[in-house]
């Protein structure tokens, strides 16, 4: 009809719920409107069978009357916070109770409900519980984001794979593929991730970041699922697994090629099934996650050598991005070395001269090994040392300059005698016409720059074998 605007509406958060209340007729109607309203719930007759699931199972929230046989309300919600301290209670209590359920409130009852309560104030109710928990994960999201000192997710640089990597971005981020990043070391795979996660519809939710490489392999399924108190020796509370916190959000799963293969196949499972299950519960639940990962690693590779499941590369490779080096753009060097002065002079302005042509030359003739972690690095070192005006090349570690490489310049004894003499001393009289500008030279060669680097490297090792 015309003038009619449909309005799209956010789905209700699915929780996980505990009911208990000794009154059969509510049993029913709990078990059947609950889920309805689109929650899992397991309804319990008393608080003895209450507690028992308690044992068993995490739940994001209980609904409990306060009046039940063998355990009260109090006595189950005691339990439940003392096994989970995040597990939202709600009461239900008759008038006759209501001043035990105010005092239910001061004991870390999110609300109550007098009976016989309505639906429609029940369902508002979970909304809210739903609401909290979200934001809840959101600020311990934030807070390990803070934790690794996360920069934004501005990708600098305008070579032309910089400009590849962007298209890439854009395309796959609005969807919810998984996305594989490869690319060496330091070339800055969790930017790339950033991206994905702040161009995409899950940019107000959660971004987690885990290096999977960095955790004992005894803790990376408690890290990444969460577990129950006493589930294991040494879990003395229950804990939140990163899953759960990036609940609606983006979980970037660096270094994924150092995945214990045991993890390998329950990360598998979840990806397919979109289910985790808590160490030491019996029960899964659903989380609703996009997951991107990232590797140096040649997975192909470990594949044919058994390190790696073929059946999880394919699933996390739906989509593919592929970091250049930073030996492989050196044209974004001078604009990546700027803006990266600016985390230590805020108050440096961008047509301001922060580097002597001398100090960016350098810089540009450097084969950077490490990529951006190094560059950055080599920047706060300059920064410490140049504390105002233009960074100059003496400001630079010593240690840089002399790995500088501008040329092999490598001595002959005679003509060229083989063909790799003959092609080194070719290479060797390009890199003397362009005063050891590589690119130039590797462009004149007809080669990429990669391969360039590839010679040199060559000539580095022949030198030193002589």
């Amino acid at each position: 009809m015309s003038g009619v605007r449909t309005i799209a509406t956010k789905p209700p958060k699915r929780l996980k719920l505990l009911f208990a209340d000794d009154e059969p007729s509510l049993q029913a109607l709990m078990s059947l409107e609950l889920p309805r309203m689109g929650h899992e719930v397991t309804v319990c007759p008393d608080g003895a069978v209450a507690a028992a699931a308690l044992d068993r199972n995490t739940y994001d929230c209980i609904l409990v009357d306060l009046d039940m046989p063998k355990l009260s309300g109090m006595e189950v919600i005691a339990r439940a916070k003392a096994l989970s301290p995040d597990t939202e209670a709600i009461v239900l209590t008759g008038k006759s109770s209501l001043e035990t359920a105010i005092g239910a409130l001061r004991q870390g009852a999110f609300d109550y409900l007098t009976k016989p309560c309505k639906l429609a104030e029940l369902q508002a109710l979970l909304a809210r519980v739903a609401e909290k928990r979200e934001l809840t994960n959101k600020y311990r999201a934030l807070k390990r984001r803070l934790e690794h000192v996360e920069g934004g997710s501005k990708l600098i640089g305008d070579s032309r794979g910089m400009e590849q990597v962007r298209k890439l971005i854009a395309k796959v981020a609005p969807t919810q593929s998984t996305v594989l990043i490869l690319g060496e070391t330091g070339t800055g795979k969790e930017l790339v991730a950033r991206a994905i996660h702040d161009q995409s519809t899950r940019a107000d939710m959660p971004f987690v970041a885990i290096n999977c490489g960095a955790l004992p392999e005894s803790l990376i399924e408690s890290e990444l699922f969460g577990h129950r108190k006493g589930a294991f020796t040494g879990a003395d509370e229950h804990r939140i697994g990163l899953f759960e916190v990036a609940d609606g959000g983006t979980l970037f799963l660096d270094e994924i090629g150092e995945l214990p293969k045991a993890m390998q196949a329950k990360l598998l499972r979840v990806l397919e099934s979109g289910e985790i299950r808590r160490v030491g519960d019996n029960e899964s639940f659903t989380v609703d996650v996009r997951v991107v990962c990232a590797t140096h690693r040649d997975l192909d590779e470990m594949v044919g050598e058994g390190e790696f499941r073929e059946d999880l590369m394919f699933r996390i490779n739906t989509f593919e991005i592929r970091l250049p080096a930073l030996r492989e753009r050196l044209e974004d060097i001078a604009s990546l070395a700027r803006h990266l002065l600016t985390r230590f002079r805020p108050a440096a302005k961008p047509d301001d001269e922060l580097f002597t042509p001398e100090a960016l030359h350098a810089l540009e003739e450097h084969c950077w090994p490490g990529n951006v972690r190094e560059l950055a690095n080599v920047i706060e070192h300059a920064a410490i040392l140049c504390d105002e005006g233009p960074i100059g090349e003496a400001d630079l570690p010593s240690r840089f300059a002399n790995r500088r490489l501008r040329g092999p310049h490598f001595k002959m004894v005679g003509p060229p005698q083989t063909l790799r003499e003959i092609e080194l001393q070719v290479i060797q009289q390009a890199l003397d016409r362009h005063a050891g500008n590589k690119p130039k030279a590797a462009e004149e060669l007809g080669i990429s720059l990669k391969t360039l680097y590839n010679k040199l490297n060559q000539v580095s090792q022949l030198e030193q074998s002589a």
